[in-house]
């Protein structure tokens, strides 16, 4: 093995990626299993999990499908269950579940903002404490919160995405600090603009036109390139000190004065 493969290998390692059945986090889950980890694909469409799995297999990767629902604790440690009792343990965690929607401010109502904050950061919490809680135990181990450029600054026509966003990127810092010293590590991964399922709503022609007159790369990132940042923060030894941070792939975007 290579320097380089020695550094970043996942081998031995079990990885859940919540939210695998997606555009971003399902590339996330191919590169973790291409890097050695056996990766628990989640989410709530089979099909869609079943078309990952055979992703991952062609590139020579374990994986297996567990459905869940990220809106019921239970159900979320029913996963916990599921993948120990078929791995024996889980040593990294990617949450990436998340909703969107591009309601004008004065027209969100109380319960389209209950949801979104409940999925896109409730989620998060309730999978945290309890992946989080395994990894305390087991001595150690890499959460990371898929959280958005739109976190970091006042992006409009998403007020409530960008609201939730902003808080898991504060909540994974305050897990981190509570955690470092026991070796679970939390940082975000903070996209900028990919293309996926739930920002294509949003994403109307002049809208596009002004992301890319703030974008120095000049284009929409590739959901390949969020795994090079997955790895390091996914590995135990390139990734061994770093905890708390926002990991930003966004081309540049906000490097831009927003």
């Amino acid at each position: 093995m290579s320097y380089v493969e020695d550094l970043f290998s996942l081998e031995g390692q079990t990885a859940v990626v919540i939210g695998g059945t997606g555009v971003l986090c399902g590339e996330m889950a191919q590169g973790l299993a291409r890097a050695g980890a056996e990766v628990a694909v989640v989410g709530r469409s089979e099909e869609k999990g079943a078309e990952r799995l055979r992703e991952i297999d062609a590139v020579g990767g374990r994986g297996f499908f567990v459905p869940a629902d990220v809106a019921s604790r239970e159900s979320l440690s029913e996963l916990l269950n599921t993948v120990t009792e078929r791995c024996g343990k889980v040593d990294i965690l990617v949450n990436g579940a998340g909703v969107n929607s591009p309601t004008p401010l004065l027209e969100i109502e109380d319960e389209e903002f209950a949801r979104i904050l409940d999925v896109n950061l409730g989620a998060i919490l309730r999978s945290c404490q309890i992946f989080g809680k395994h990894m305390l135990e087991q001595g150690g181990g890499s959460i990371i919160n898929v959280g958005s450029i739109s976190g970091l600054g006042p992006l409009s026509r998403v007020f409530t995405y960008s609201a939730s966003k902003a808080a898991v990127h504060n909540l994974s810092k305050n897990l981190a600090r509570e955690w470092a010293e026991q070796g679970v590590r939390v940082n975000t991964l903070v996209p900028g603009f990919f293309p996926a399922e739930q920002n294509r709503k949003v994403l109307t022609e002049d809208r596009v036109a002004a992301i890319m007159g703030h974008t120095p790369a000049n284009r929409f990132g590739e959901a390949e390139e969020l795994i090079g940042a997955t790895l390091l923060l996914a590995s135990k030894r390139a990734g061994s000190f770093v905890t708390g941070i926002e990991m930003i792939v966004d081309g540049g975007f906000s490097a831009m004065s927003i």
